[in-house]
């Protein structure tokens, strides 16, 4: 019976379903397309249990947190990720990579961001004529 969870080339095999506890979408209402940012909270890892014994604990929901979860955590704390490179990252379906940023961000241990779409970025002929204008204060 053990073998169908067992891969010789892979190791153990956890299905994305276990991982997200039978879930294809997160609670969180988050529009979470591949260039979404996630960006971890000031303190999530030491919040997560990462920092002292017992600070899950300060949180339940944070207590909850698999060890996918905590993967996301690291890789987003030195600088923002993208939905696309975690997933990549992490070698996991976007799908499920979707619902564990959810799941963090019903934690708030991470926030997501958008990039500016560039049709809303301001023109660069603007943005030299407001330069020109400043400089002839």
């Amino acid at each position: 019976m053990t073998d169908a969870w067992f891969d010789d080339a892979a190791g153990p095999v956890v299905r994305p379903y276990a991982m997200t506890r039978g879930r294809t979408r997160s609670d969180a209402r988050l529009r979470l397309d591949l260039i979404a940012l996630v960006v971890t909270e000031d303190g999530a890892l030491r919040d997560a249990g990462g920092g002292h014994p017992g600070a899950a604990a300060e949180r339940p929901s944070v207590a909850a947190l698999g060890p996918e979860h905590l993967a996301i955590l690291r890789r987003c704390e030195e600088e923002p990720r993208s939905v696309a490179e975690l997933a990549a990252d992490l070698d996991l379906p976007v799908g499920v990579v979707r619902v564990l940023i959810g799941d963090l961000a019903d934690a708030e241990v991470v926030r997501v961001t958008r990039p500016v779409p560039p049709a809303e970025l301001p023109d660069e002929n603007i943005l030299r004529e407001v330069i020109n204008g400043l400089r002839a204060l």
